[in-house]
């Protein structure tokens, strides 16, 4: 074999490891995962509804903390919306055989809400809830304006089967700094560095 193709075979068994790394963290399944990893922590959250007419109906201040259950697969969380005094239990998580990125919320109503989206996907919708008055709504959550340690949530309503959407609420997620002193409680919520684990 001549030297220029020892060397072009060197250099691919150098370069295909690379490109392959590339695709895998370019992967909608590993934009998924770095979503759940994003969420890890304790977040000060402020929280904006808004009425059936579009304007604002209350503001509140609350926390919402996350925390691995399953590592790169099954995220746990709480809110606590303080000036509500309402609390819920939220569990995210990345499923490799449906390709999607799912939420659920669950609050003192025993009302259970599924959200689910595509895994390369910020945006997650609930199926069609039967109301009390026969109508079914759908709910639609959007991430968005994400930065290490500050995102946006906007959650919309349809009530008519997705045509159309009003907005129901609004959320400024800023992570917030560990001021309980406990270097326990602390390192819970601390992302270690980690490399890419493949879900398939």
């Amino acid at each position: 074999m001549s030297t220029p193709r020892i060397l072009s075979a060197i250099l691919l068994l150098f370069a295909l490891p690379f490109v392959q790394t590339v695709e895998a963290a370019a992967s909608p399944l590993a934009g998924a995962v770095q979503q759940l990893r994003h969420a890890v922590g304790v977040w000060e959250v402020t929280t904006t509804q808004y009425d059936d007419s579009g304007a604002v109906e209350r503001v509140g201040c609350g926390t919402y903390r996350f925390d691995w259950v399953v590592p790169d697969r099954v995220l746990s969380g709480r809110s606590d919306m303080h000036e509500w005094k309402q609390s819920a239990g939220l569990l995210f998580y990345v499923s490799p055989t449906r390709s999607t990125i799912e939420m659920t919320s669950v609050g003192p109503d025993g009302q259970l809400w599924v959200m689910t989206g595509p895994a390369g996907s910020e945006t997650r919708t609930t199926p069609p809830t039967p109301l009390a008055d026969g109508r079914k709504m759908q709910m639609r959550f959007t991430r968005f304006g994400v930065t290490q340690n500050r995102f946006e949530s906007r959650m919309e309503v349809s009530l008519d089967g997705g045509a159309s959407w009003m907005p129901g609420n609004h959320q400024l997620f800023v992570r917030a700094d560990d001021k309980s002193g406990d270097t326990g409680v602390g390192l819970r919520y601390r992302k270690r560095p980690q490399q890419y684990v493949p879900l398939t």
